[in-house]
């Protein structure tokens, strides 16, 4: 059999007057014999395609097997269309009011975590999502440490996840239900940032992706908004309020060039909808107004497209690796380091131990 004609097109045959074969592996690697391979008298040819470039699409269809799980929550006081907006980003029904939640139900005194999960997939990709809503937040008279039921929630998800991964006898995929994302919703105000938003702001920071948004854009003007953006620019500065992306993750120029502009963009003013309204022969989502359609997904009306190319089309595997490289391990560490170890933590073996 001719083992040339087994060369893919774009891999050259061996040059008669090169008698250890082409050179280069897989298109570009300086190498051309394997000592050991082959014959016992000592190294052999490598004559054929390699197929080094195959790793990623083995590594896609491994990744597309398993899925994906991205779990994002939304804060805010009633009435800033946080649930809408959810719905307007994937484009589907996923916030507690479609998930069970009916009109019977009523706002909770204190705050309380309503956690709904769905699977979205799209081209044959699979990515199980978990909204997790936080109803009763900032609505009560006194909202003193109205944050400690979900920073209790967050750190809980961490806790679950460290039990997992502590066993001796561990699941091959551990289920991951932290919080990749919190979502806060400011109130469009145009004058300054609530003291509540403030504290809360401060103390999730350190241990969840902050992404600040100012609902309901659309009931201020361009210069006000503008205004407003930099005014809670200035504020998140001055209290030390890191948000995602944060300056020190940056990992090269490239990412940092890309992030600056994000963080000069945010908060990011945005409008949700989930109604559809006929502009100029096209079907948009919009808000209609007496004085026209405030379309959701026009950069010139509001920054809801930047908002979702942000959060899902460019950075949604960083969230979850930032998530699980400095805040879930920042936690991990803290446990351990707590009176020496996991004292608390039950490690369980699913199978006996012979000596």
């Amino acid at each position: 059999m001719n083992e040339q004609n087994e060369l893919p097109p774009h891999v050259a045959a061996p040059s008669p007057t090169a008698p250890h074969g082409p050179s280069g592996l897989g298109g570009g690697v300086g190498v051309d014999r394997v000592p050991g391979l082959g014959h016992s008298g000592g190294g052999s040819t490598l004559l054929g395609y390699i197929g080094i470039d195959t790793i990623i699409e083995q590594m896609r269809k491994k990744t597309m097997k398993a899925g994906f799980d991205f779990n994002i929550m939304i804060v805010g006081h009633s009435g800033l269309g946080k649930s809408t907006l959810v719905n307007t980003l994937f484009k589907s029904q996923v916030s507690r009011w479609s998930s069970g939640w009916g009109s019977e139900h009523k706002i909770p005194k204190t705050v309380e975590i309503k956690a709904v999960s769905h699977v979205i997939e799209e081209g044959g990709v699979k990515m199980k999502l978990t909204v997790i809503d936080t109803p009763g937040f900032g609505d009560q008279i006194n909202n003193e440490n109205c944050w400690d039921p979900i920073s209790k929630y967050i750190n809980e998800q961490y806790e679950k996840f460290l039990k997992e991964e502590v066993n001796i006898a561990r699941k091959k995929r551990i289920p991951d239900t932290r919080v990749h994302c919190c979502l806060y919703f400011i109130s469009p105000t145009g004058h300054s940032l609530r003291q509540l938003d403030i504290e809360f702001m401060k103390h999730l920071s350190r241990v969840v992706n902050i992404i600040p948004v100012i609902a309901k854009s659309d009931t201020m003007t361009l210069d006000e908004k503008n205004e407003f953006k930099h005014r809670v620019r200035k504020e998140l500065e001055t209290h030390g309020i890191e948000y995602y992306p944060q300056n020190e993750f940056d990992d090269d120029m490239e990412d940092k060039n890309e992030n600056d502009k994000i963080r000069e963009t945010m908060p990011f003013a945005v409008v949700g909808s989930d109604k559809e309204f006929q502009v100029n022969g096209k079907r948009v989502l919009g808000r209609k107004t007496a004085w026209g359609v405030v379309e959701v997904e026009n950069p010139n009306h509001c920054e809801f497209a930047l908002l979702r190319d942000f959060l899902i089309r460019s950075h949604l595997q960083d969230l979850k690796e930032v998530t699980h490289n400095i805040h879930y391990e920042t936690y991990r560490a803290r446990r351990l380091n707590d009176n020496g170890g996991l004292s608390d933590v039950k490690v369980t073996c699913q199978f006996p131990l012979t000596l």
